[in-house]
């Protein structure tokens, strides 16, 4: 795993984009290619799944519980650190679908799928969809209004033979077809194809996501997955008030980096040895949630992190007058995650001798070649995509309490949610705001 980071600039887009790569030596026979280069079911995407409330509670329970499992690996990188559980395990989904055997297990395990397939896909779509609803007559930051687009494309190669049974369920739970490329023949011209499709899903915010030589004569399929989102704050930052203050850093030692501050009724609560609290986005469908461990105890609240940790912080939070300080700023985090779902335990489906994607094509040939996850986050005062919103609260006019002051001037850990389903989106940790 690499992680690239980057400086503070005035930006505001969340962007993430997820890629599973196979590798297959042989070709076998199922579904024939369409005309066109597209390979699909006719079988149209299911509008109303067949999903309960129940299995919707599952599906988020287990993602966020894979959200916090990755965590525990990735937070060994030095420095900043973004990414989007949702969007990895969106993607691999896709890839469990054709997975059997002790490999499916495996995955099953380590990404926290606690439904059985057939009922998985279709909350995925249902869940997919109930995300899809949000943001409607909110506002974005850049006047296009609010923006959550779940993107899925399949790439497979030219010739290669897929069972029906996967193309129906790509299409069904995750309305894609399989594009059709030749990785034999056009390596670099498919990666590069890829490529220009993954710049404008982001609104060309991701570029050559899929480095040279990542794509070869061996590879049959490509899954892909990106996330985007653009949201104002619900209570934007006023600009007149951000200033240069202090940050400091793990070490001791401090930076400078411009302070947004107001003061706004936020979601607090404080435990033992840290502060919570919760900016909402404009419609108040979907929030950031800001963990602030206290000066020198990071490392402690880190280690103790969890998804059942943040569950029970966010079902105690409570509104209150929030005095805030919070850093602008904007990185970049890139990841091969080849090796960290296989210390999570998805080691099979890495291996070419002992791999069953047989879901796929009806045979063994097929194995994962490589997982790459990139993400984008900047927040600002406008927000993390945002506009102004204004609400006119009729209330008491005795004097309010005096607020509770929030300054993240040290390092913390926030995430973005989905309030109602309580998803995890994005997650992430700042320990220099100008890296």
């Amino acid at each position: 795993m690499n992680c690239s980071r980057c400086k503070i600039v005035l930006m505001k887009k969340t962007i993430i984009l997820t890629l599973v790569a196979f590798m297959a030596f042989g070709l076998l026979a199922c579904a024939r290619p369409a005309a066109g280069n597209v390979l699909q079911s006719d079988k149209p995407r299911i509008a109303s799944p067949a999903a309960n409330e129940a299995g919707l509670t599952t599906l988020v329970k287990g993602n966020s519980e894979f959200a916090f499992d990755l965590y525990k690996v990735l937070e060994e990188d030095e420095g900043n650190l973004f990414y989007s559980p949702y969007s990895i395990s969106l993607a691999l989904a896709m890839t469990y679908g054709g997975a059997r055997g002790n490999t499916g297990e495996e995955m099953a395990d380590t990404l926290n799928f606690l439904l059985p397939q057939d009922r998985l896909h279709t909350t995925f779509n249902s869940l997919d969809q109930e995300l899809a609803s949000r943001g409607e007559g909110s506002e974005g930051k850049d006047e296009e209004g609010f923006r959550l687009h779940i993107v899925n494309a399949i790439w497979g190669q030219q010739g290669y033979d897929f069972l029906q049974e996967y193309l129906d369920l790509l299409a069904q739970n995750y309305g894609a077809g399989l594009r059709i490329l030749d990785f034999i023949q056009a390596p670099e011209e498919s990666r590069l194809t890829i490529n220009d499709w993954v710049n404008e899903q982001t609104e060309e915010r991701i570029k050559d996501l899929i480095p040279q030589g990542a794509i070869n004569e061996l590879t049959r399929l490509v899954l892909t997955n990106a996330i985007y989102f653009n949201a104002a704050w619900q209570y934007p930052f006023n600009e007149e008030a951000t200033s240069e203050a202090d940050f400091f850093l793990l070490d001791g030692d401090k930076v400078t980096v411009p302070m947004m501050r107001q003061t706004e009724s936020f979601g607090y609560m404080e435990g033992d040895g840290y502060q919570a609290v919760e900016l909402p986005y404009d419609g108040r469908e979907l929030s950031m949630v800001i963990l602030l461990p206290d000066q020198g105890e990071f490392a402690a609240f880190e280690a103790s992190l969890s998804a059942q940790m943040v569950d029970n912080i966010i079902q105690e939070v409570d509104y209150r007058q929030v005095a805030l300080s919070v850093p602008k700023y904007e990185y970049e985090s890139s990841f091969g995650l080849k090796q960290a779902l296989s210390t999570l335990g998805m080691k099979d489906a890495f291996i070419p001798e002992t791999a069953d994607f047989s879901g796929m094509n009806g045979g063994r040939d097929l194995f994962i070649q490589d997982i790459l996850h990139k993400a984008f986050v900047s927040v600002d005062e406008a927000g993390t995509e945002a506009a102004a919103a204004t609400a006119v609260i009729v209330g008491t006019t005795s004097l309010p309490p005096e607020p509770v002051e929030v300054r993240a001037d040290r390092p913390f850990i926030y995430l973005i949610r989905d309030i109602e389903t309580g998803t995890i989106l994005f997650v992430g940790r700042v320990l220099n705001p100008n890296l």
